[in-house]
Order: C-alpha cells, then sequence, then structure tokens
C-alpha cells in the first residue's frame, strides 16, 4: 500500500488509506505499508521496499496533493513497479495537469494511446485496475481511458455511530442551550467550505429562530491549509463570527476524537455542508453527518453537474453553490420549519449509506486484487 506521508488527523486520504488497510488486515490480507516522499527519491525508495517484499499486488492511493503536488510519482513509480500489477485509487480528478504548459489539445490523443495522464502520469495508463470512490470521477475516467479497468468503491463514512450517548450533557459540554436548534457542520475548517455564508444565514434566521444555534465540529490545520494560514483563518473566521452579532450563536470546537464527533453529530438537529464548490459523496465527514441520521443541507456542484447519487430529490436539501447566505437561509427554513420534510430527508441519508462500511470496502478491494493477480 503506496501512499503520502500526511498525518491520517489532519488529511482526509491519510485517513481513509489507514482505514482501508486496518480493514484489509482483519480480513487476512497481508499489506506492507509503504510510505512514498516526493521527488525522485521518494519514487526509487519506495519501488525497492515493494521489490524486497514478497508482493503480489501494488495499490497507490493517489491525490497530488499527497505527494506535495509533485510529478514524480506519475512519472517514475508506475514504471518502476512494473513487474507488478498496480492498483490505483484515484482521489482526486478533474482538475489538475502535472505538466500545466501542455496544452489540452495535445493530452487527448496521448490520453486516447494509453501512454499519459494530464493528472496522474503514467499511473492510470499503467494501472491493470482503476479504483474511484465517486460517480464524477468514474465517469471523467472511462471517458479518457475507456480500455482502464474502472472500479467505482465508495468511501464510507469517517466516524462510526457510538450509540447511547448523552445528548444533554454533549450539548452542555460546548455550552449549547439544551433547547436550541443545532445545525452542525463537520470537517476540516478551509475558506472554500462556505463557513462564512453559514454564519451570515444564522444571523439572518436569528429573529425567526432565536433558539438556532450553528456547531462547527473540525480543526483547521490540514495538508490543505498549514499551521500559519489555519490559525489567520481561525481568527478571520472568529471575527467575522462577531461581526455578524452571533458570538453566542456559533461554537467552534476544534479538532475532535471520533467517539466525540459521534456524540456531538448525535447532539445536533441537522446539518449543513455550503461548500463553495459543492459537495459530493466523496466526503467522508457529509457521510458521517448522514450516518447519524442528520437532515442535511449541501451546495450543489455547479460545473460538473451534481452528484446524482447525493442529490436524488429526497437523500438531502440543496442549495445552489453561489456563495451567498440568501440560498442557506432558504434551505435551513425548509427543515426548521417542516419537521416532516426533515424527517424524511434524515431517513433517505441513512438509506443512501447501506452496504457502506469498511468490511465491505476491504472485501471489494480484496476481489479486484484477486482479478488483477489473475
Amino acid at each position: 500500500m503506496l501512499h503520502g506521508r500526511a498525518d491520517p488527523s489532519r488529511d482526509g486520504v491519510a485517513d481513509y488509506t489507514g482505514r482501508l488497510t486496518e480493514a484489509l488486515r482483519a480480513a487476512g490480507t497481508e499489506v506492507l505499508d509503504v510510505p512514498v516522499d516526493p521527488g525522485p527519491r521518494g519514487a526509487v525508495a519506495a519501488a525497492r521496499a515493494v521489490r524486497a517484499g514478497a508482493v503480489g499486488v501494488v495499490h497507490l492511493q493517489f491525490a497530488p496533493s499527497a505527494f506535495g503536488f509533485s510529478a514524480w510519482p506519475g512519472a517514475a513509480l508506475a514504471d518502476l513497479l512494473a513487474t507488478r500489477p498496480l492498483v490505483t485509487t484515484v482521489h482526486e480528478y478533474g482538475w489538475w495537469s502535472w505538466a500545466p504548459r501542455i496544452p489540452q489539445r495535445l493530452w487527448d490523443p496521448l490520453e486516447r494511446a494509453r501512454l499519459l495522464d494530464r493528472e496522474t502520469g503514467r499511473l492510470v495508463p499503467r494501472s491493470a485496475a482503476v479504483v474511484t470512490t465517486n460517480a464524477e470521477h468514474e465517469r471523467a475516467l472511462r471517458e479518457r481511458f475507456p480500455a482502464v479497468g474502472v472500479h467505482r468503491l465508495p468511501i464510507p463514512p469517517n466516524v462510526t455511530v457510538v450509540p447511547g450517548t448523552d445528548r444533554a450533557a454533549t450539548r452542555a459540554r460546548w455550552s449549547v442551550p439544551e433547547y436550541a436548534e443545532v445545525v452542525a457542520f463537520f470537517g476540516f475548517v478551509h475558506p472554500v467550505k462556505g463557513l462564512r455564508y453559514l454564519v451570515d444565514a444564522v444571523a439572518r434566521l436569528a429573529d425567526e429562530h432565536p433558539r438556532l444555534h450553528l456547531l462547527v465540529l473540525g480543526g483547521f490545520t490540514s495538508l490543505a491549509l498549514p499551521a500559519d494560514e489555519a490559525a489567520a483563518f481561525r481568527g478571520e473566521l472568529t471575527a467575522h463570527v462577531a461581526a455578524a452579532g452571533v458570538a453566542d450563536r456559533v461554537t467552534i470546537t476544534g479538532h475532535l476524537p471520533a467517539a466525540e464527533v459521534s456524540a456531538a453529530l448525535a447532539a445536533a438537529d441537522l446539518a449543513a455542508f455550503p461548500f463553495t464548490a459543492g459537495a459530493t459523496t466523496k466526503s467522508g465527514a457529509l457521510l458521517a453527518a448522514l450516518d447519524h441520521g442528520l437532515p442535511t443541507i449541501v451546495t450543489r456542484r455547479p460545473a460538473q453537474g451534481p452528484d446524482a447519487e447525493l442529490v436524488d430529490g429526497r437523500t438531502v436539501v440543496v442549495a445552489p453553490a453561489v456563495r451567498d447566505a440568501d440560498v442557506l437561509v432558504t434551505a435551513l427554513r425548509r427543515l426548521l420549519d417542516d419537521p416532516l420534510l426533515a424527517e424524511t430527508v434524515g431517513a433517505a441519508g441513512r438509506e443512501l449509506l447501506a452496504g457502506r462500511d469498511w468490511d465491505t470496502l476491504a472485501a471489494r478491494h480484496r476481489e479486484v486484487y484477486a482479478e488483477v493477480g489473475r
């Protein structure tokens, strides 16, 4: 299992990789864990580690950010590991190029010939199988590489539901009023998550819903937002909350252990994920909210089209991703003012997750490994 060196507590792909590795080992698969450093030396060292082990299949977890946006994993690893069947999981796709100076018109023939991929270099073209976590990435991969075997293996929630949590005690811990209408956000807190607009929406609904409270669950420091930038954004968001006049209606917890996240989600009434680029089912945090039965608001992806698995007319309440608090006010009002709708949406979200667990994901990966091994 090849992957970047990110801290799982600060990176979703690293967290996913650790959980999948654990589930595979529990299912009886021997997994050699091989972190890959960016640059040529990292690629060579990873290849040596694989060659030194009794390895039947190589599985690379790929996201450009996991390797510091280095071109070397895509340029060298696939060919250095040419003696082993390669499986590549693509966690990010459809927006990046490791060689941005090459014009679009030149990429199409290279990809049709299965020589190079603008995003993964030699990885996808050389892979015996490619794994993706969502329909959008699957569609893009099949269009570029129709001859490559693509397997869509949806991710499970990244937080397990802890039964029997004390809702009142959890609210008291975070100084949330016992009878508040609590909207939860969960995940790394970045500028692209749209929290400023959600804060403004809470402020605009204050007179209509005087018990409304926003609970922000998640840390600021991550692979995408280093410590200094994270601290600056936390200060900016805190100042925005104060300027909106809702300091007493917004609680920011910072990073929490998974069990405490589960307790906090269980203590909420609904959830909101107002991502500025729109939400998809590759968000483990969003899936965690659905798994806790929370009626959930998401923003629709504008350019690529909505995630059909998520935006199906019953699973979530949808708002356009237009960086505007008004659309979130409308969406919040729908759920807050219609308990039957909230109940229906919460139940549909849970139904979406049927069969999405780490044991099932490990079993499906073992099937892929067996296929490419043959």
